[in-house]
């Protein structure tokens, strides 16, 4: 389950993730090493989703929810790519 964690010092193999959310499919979007980073990237992709949340809504898509918690890098799929804002507009989630 993801969750928001308080801050607190990571252990060496984990950094902070932004997670997307739709539904029960999650993705990372995103690695910091700082919660601090992670939080600005979530408000950051928040603000653009909501920008476009007319637009998802008219095409019936799911809008994603974004949250910030820890990972450890070897969860991390290997080739794993950021995730762009936006990319689930081109199919970017599956």
């Amino acid at each position: 389950m993801i969750q928001n964690l308080p801050s607190r010092s990571l252990r060496e193999d984990e950094v902070w993730a932004v997670f997307a959310s739709f539904g029960r499919k999650h993705r990372v979007a995103a690695i910091h090493p700082t919660r601090a980073a992670a939080e600005a990237d979530r408000a950051w992709r928040d603000s653009q989703v909501q920008a476009y949340t007319g637009f998802l809504r008219s095409l019936e898509q799911p809008v994603p929810v974004y949250s910030v918690t820890t990972v450890r890098r070897a969860e991390l799929p290997k080739g794993w790519a950021p995730l762009p804002a936006l990319g689930f507009l081109r199919g970017k989630m599956a």
